[in-house]
């Protein structure tokens, strides 16, 4: 305890504010979307986003505290994209079936630890062109806002060129402060708009159709594991935390599911897009004291959990050029360093390029998104490259 009072610092605790507050007004809608879908009523969907709070807190905190590293524990966005489009006829009943099939099926493959033998095997260079693909969106996001909201993203720009000039690990909350101060003089965020009622959680008791849980569950499954597991640890790899284990963190999140699901808790995995802003030099220029960033993660999800009727209506008050501007900031570090290492060694250059480019372009074949088949295309690429290597050094020795 007095090691974790010694590591605290205001960057490390800001950047976990920021990455809860990046996630959840990114994405909150995508889950409204879903439970929706899913004709859920709103103290339902008030329950969904508890459930996920209080499940991404406890998963951020435990981790990152046992570990001493910055692990993220988010929903599946891409999983609630899927649901939103394939819930719509379904029960609730039905959908929270599937919820616990997802989390059976996670919690198995974390015990099993295949897919920590599978991460093993990835070359640094495509995990960090991975990462800079899925990244890339996000610091165009800035100047696509730019257009839409010159003022507020143009003050959030030159805050953030001052302070990383006078306080560098303090400019993204810098840039957070800018932003909400101007929002609320131009009365862009309607402060009037928050609900401040209690949130509750409610209950659902599942029913299992074995159509569902084939048609989609099994992509659920899929999705979370290779659009969110896979890049979610290459950016941990990317950061330093080569040795970090992946299993005991597959098996913990699926653990939480299990328990949540009946409460709208859908699927609980490694974050990517997040976990970047707590494993950068912004959180702490320290990566053995980034973990607080984690843990600060972990506290403030689980506040926004329990507050979730609050969350709820906070994040649609903020406006998109403010959060996407914010998040785009946070994540320019990462985007650099990314691009920098995956391209450094001529060896695996080509196919570098490669991840990157069918990454960041957002091709998605049988509801997999992108990440996946970048690193598909690179590491086909690589073994090519190696076979055509090994076969013309065959032909000269000859």
């Amino acid at each position: 305890m007095k090691s974790l009072f010694r590591d605290l610092s205001f960057s490390a605790i800001s950047a976990g504010f920021i990455a809860v507050l990046v996630g959840f007004a990114s994405a909150v809608a995508i889950v409204f979307q879903a439970a929706q879908a899913a004709g859920a009523t709103h103290d339902m969907i008030v329950s969904w986003v508890w459930a996920l709070g209080v499940g991404m807190g406890v998963g951020c905190l435990g981790l990152s505290w046992y570990y001493r590293r910055p692990i993220i524990i988010v929903w599946s966005t891409p999983g609630a994209a899927l649901l939103a489009t394939s819930l719509a006829g379904v029960s609730i009943e039905d959908a929270i079936g599937i919820f616990l099939f997802v989390a059976l099926l996670t919690l198995i493959t974390g015990i099993s630890g295949w897919f920590d033998n599978l991460t093993k095997r990835i070359p640094m260079p495509l995990a960090n062109a991975m990462l800079a693909g899925i990244l890339l969106q996000f610091g165009l996001s800035i100047f696509s806002s730019f257009t839409l909201e010159p003022m507020l993203v143009g003050l959030m720009l030159l805050s953030y060129f001052i302070a990383k000039r006078v306080a560098p690990r303090f400019s993204i909350l810098l840039v957070l402060v800018t932003g909400v101060l101007y929002a609320l003089y131009t009365g862009m965020f309607d402060v009037s708009a928050i609900d401040v009622s209690a949130a509750r959680p409610a209950w659902v008791s599942p029913t299992f159709d074995v159509s569902l849980l084939i048609g989609v569950g099994l992509p659920l499954f899929i999705v979370t594991m290779t659009s969110q597991n896979l890049p979610g640890m290459a950016v941990l790899k990317a950061s330093g935390y080569t040795e970090q284990p992946i299993s005991p963190i597959i098996t913990t999140s699926g653990a939480l599911n299990l328990v949540l699901a009946p409460f709208g808790g859908f699927s609980f995995n490694l974050a990517a897009i997040t976990a970047a802003i707590c494993t950068s030099e912004e959180a702490h220029i320290d990566p053995a004291k980034r973990y607080i960033a984690g843990i600060s993660a972990g506290v403030f999800n689980i506040v926004a959990g329990l507050g979730a009727t609050v969350v709820v209506s906070l994040f649609a008050a903020f406006p998109g050029a403010l959060i996407s501007t914010l998040a785009g900031l946070a994540l320019l570090g990462t985007i650099g360093a990314s691009i920098v290492s995956s391209v450094y060694d001529p060896k695996y250059r080509d196919a570098a390029v490669l991840t990157f480019l069918v990454t960041a372009s957002g091709v998605a074949f049988f509801d997999i998104s992108s990440a996946f088949w970048g690193l598909v295309m690179g590491m086909l690429t690589l073994l090519f490259s190696v076979k055509a290597k090994s076969d013309t050094q065959a032909k000269q020795q000859k």
